[in-house]
């Protein structure tokens, strides 16, 4: 009796075991109308704060969120069913966002209005997210074109060079009014290259080597290729004095390393040669020496007379925003000047929504990122484990950056917020990491859910 009580037991666990996890689709479609909703909301309110009246093209903003957001949904409807539920009314959420403050931003200066470029820079953002969450069934294929995606990388890295310095730095490439920033597509094509990398040599990373104190360095066979590759993209972002995305390229590598080989060593001696690397750019080139300068002295141009400089409106801004914010439209921000909607956007959202507004922005970034890493964690194979912290940790390095150089946190680098501010290269490699991240959930819950990956 209790041999056939064991063997019925034993039959039902497999079954409990593969249990189906649910898809909660209509989760998602849930998330992204209140999304639109509140987007259209913060636009309905600017018009009324600056004219009293709600502004004309109100509904038709409405509508055409509305069915971006909704295009999208049924593609991961369609093809990642099992997608992270959060992901893409995050991104919607956050890019609505932006509009709002580029719009409102727009009314101060109607010589230059950014918001209706930015807004077909966005829905060609979520097309490109619907064309990866259709046409890739399977993030593993990415790992077959590693050296295609880091030649292509590096050649996008170098084009900048050939062209004239915007505010100090060769980051774009103008052509006849047309200008796009190849360093946001190049860092999406590194982070798999250096994916693929790490997985297929994470045990000689991990084994071979010699060891110096508490570190093991593997040999020069194994972690020279890397290396190379990574020196060579920053010396060029150093060359073009594009030191934001240097920083963020550095960041992208260390975080990776450790992953891969799971040493904590490596965090030591990243952190170690960034702060080494800081200290001499900081000195030897002028551009960054003034930036330290003016992070170190934010008030200095005051005190001489000559009015406040970028830093130190965007900290008045901060201040003048208090908890709850002076209300969208209602705030000054535009008085930082040519990069008020997009190095500085973030001034924007703290003085018209407050702390309070600002740490909800905080919290969808930190949560878009911790679905990512979660999504890592849960795949079986490497190469997605290492391609969604990746991803995710591009992310949050570069809000880290951002913010706390507009904060006065650190020196500012001239990045752009993800999906809020100025930017349309920027927008699309946003929602490029948004569309790789929901393949990879969807990947990972199939293999939790005792599915095959499609």
């Amino acid at each position: 009796m209790s041999k056939a009580g064991t063997t019925s037991v034993a039959a039902a666990d497999p079954v409990t075991a593969v249990a189906r996890l649910p898809r909660r689709r209509g989760i998602e479609l849930a998330l992204i109308v209140v999304a639109v909703l509140l987007s259209v909301y913060g636009y309905c309110d600017v018009g009324l704060a600056k004219n009293g009246s709600l502004p004309p093209g109100a509904a038709g903003y409405g509508a055409g969120l509305g069915v971006l957001a909704l295009l999208a949904h049924c593609a991961v409807r369609l093809r990642a069913p099992y997608a992270d539920p959060l992901l893409l009314p995050i991104g919607v959420l956050l890019n609505g966002l932006g509009l709002v403050l580029i719009y409102r931003l727009d009314l101060e200066t109607p010589d230059d209005r950014a918001a209706p470029t930015q807004l077909v820079w966005s829905t060609l953002g979520v097309g490109f997210f619907i064309v990866v969450v259709l046409l890739l069934r399977d993030h593993r294929v990415l790992q077959r074109y590693a050296y295609v995606c880091v030649v292509a990388a590096l050649a996008l890295l170098t084009l900048p060079i050939f062209f004239p310095a915007v505010n100090g730095a060769r980051i774009w490439i103008r052509i006849a009014g047309f200008s796009i920033q190849p360093g946001e597509f190049a860092k999406v094509l590194l982070a798999v290259f250096f994916a693929a990398y790490l997985a297929a040599n994470r045990n000689a990373l991990r084994y071979t080597g010699r060891r110096i104190w508490r570190l093991q360095l593997p040999t020069g066979r194994v972690l020279g290729p890397i290396v190379a590759i990574w020196l060579l993209s920053v010396g060029v972002l150093v060359l073009e004095r594009d030191l934001g995305t240097s920083l963020l390229f550095f960041g992208l590598f260390v975080v990776l390393l450790y992953v891969a080989t799971g040493r904590t060593g490596w965090i030591a001696v990243g952190l170690l040669l960034a702060a080494l690397g800081a200290v001499a750019v900081g000195w030897l080139e002028p551009h960054v020496h003034s930036r330290v300068e003016d992070w170190l002295h934010p008030f200095a141009s005051i005190e001489a007379g000559l009015g406040a400089n970028q830093l130190a409106q965007s900290l008045f801004a901060f201040a003048a925003g208090g908890l709850l914010g002076t209300g969208l439209g209602l705030g000054h921000s535009v008085l930082i000047g040519f990069a008020a909607k997009s190095d500085f956007i973030l001034a924007t959202a703290g003085e018209e929504l407050g702390l309070a507004g600002l740490s909800a922005i905080f919290l969808l970034y930190g949560l878009l990122v911790e679905r990512g890493y979660r999504a890592g964690l849960m795949l079986r194979d490497p190469f997605g484990r290492l391609l969604a912290v990746g991803l995710a940790s591009i992310v949050s390095l570069q809000v880290f950056v951002i913010a706390g150089g507009v904060t006065g946190l650190i020196p500012l680098t001239g990045m752009a917020m993800p999906f809020l501010a100025q930017g349309g290269s920027s927008v699309v490699t946003n929602w490029a990491i948004v569309a790789l991240l929901v393949r990879v959930s969807d990947s990972a819950r199939r293999q939790y859910d005792g599915q095959v990956a499609p």
